[in-house]
């Protein structure tokens, strides 16, 4: 059974943040708020979290996992960018996208793109998603919760409890949210390519 936090929106509670670091580091799944609806979470070296999240959304080799950043400081760290790519994510970001780089060797092989060796990069526009990001102190392996069958990102956390109170450990009730996933940009080669149009807006890609 997993623990339900109701997380104020505007001011999130430190002691309920703490709480689910604390799952997190003990090997937990969680599912968060983000400004695209819910995400599920886990360490980046945790193997077993990872494999129970790819459990959930029944995901194949090739899916673009996501590592969620506080900003855009660790990003040298597990991506290659180049000085463009960077001032393109400068004024991006925080929002609702996910872009896809060639990963550093200090991604895990298992979180990258089987064949193209890539892994996501995602800065948040979420009170919530932002401060466990700052008491976690290091970036989140994250997906979002778009559970099989279907093709738009869960919103209601009162229903996520129903349909997953026994497969996660903690879900993080930041309110009803939007079901729109993350627009996908992929900047991995010399071309920016728009993978997967969602809530955030493409005009600056195109």
């Amino acid at each position: 059974m997993s623990q339900f936090f109701y997380v104020h929106e505007v001011n999130p509670q430190p002691r309920l943040i703490n709480q689910a670091v604390s799952i997190l580091r003990n090997g937990g799944v969680i599912v968060y708020p983000t400004d695209s609806g819910y995400a599920l979470g886990c360490m980046i070296g945790d193997k077993n979290a990872m494999t129970r999240i790819g459990r959930i959304r029944q995901l194949g080799d090739n899916h673009e996992y996501t590592l969620m950043c506080r900003d855009l400081s660790e990003l040298s760290t597990y991506a290659r960018v180049d000085n463009q790519a960077f001032r393109v994510l400068k004024n991006n970001t925080p929002g609702p996208y996910t872009f896809i780089f060639k990963a550093t060797k200090d991604v895990p092989r298992r979180l990258q793109n089987e064949k193209k060796r890539t892994i996501g990069i995602r800065v948040p526009n979420n009170v919530i998603a932002l401060a466990l990001l700052e008491a976690l102190e290091e970036p989140l392996m994250s997906t979002s919760l778009i559970l099989p069958g279907n093709d738009f990102t869960e919103s209601d956390p009162e229903q996520i409890r129903d349909e997953l109170e026994h497969q996660v450990d903690a879900i993080l009730s930041g309110g009803y949210l939007g079901e729109k996933p993350t627009t996908v940009i992929d900047m991995s080669d010399d071309s920016m390519t728009i993978l997967r149009e969602g809530s955030g807006d493409v005009t600056p890609f195109l």
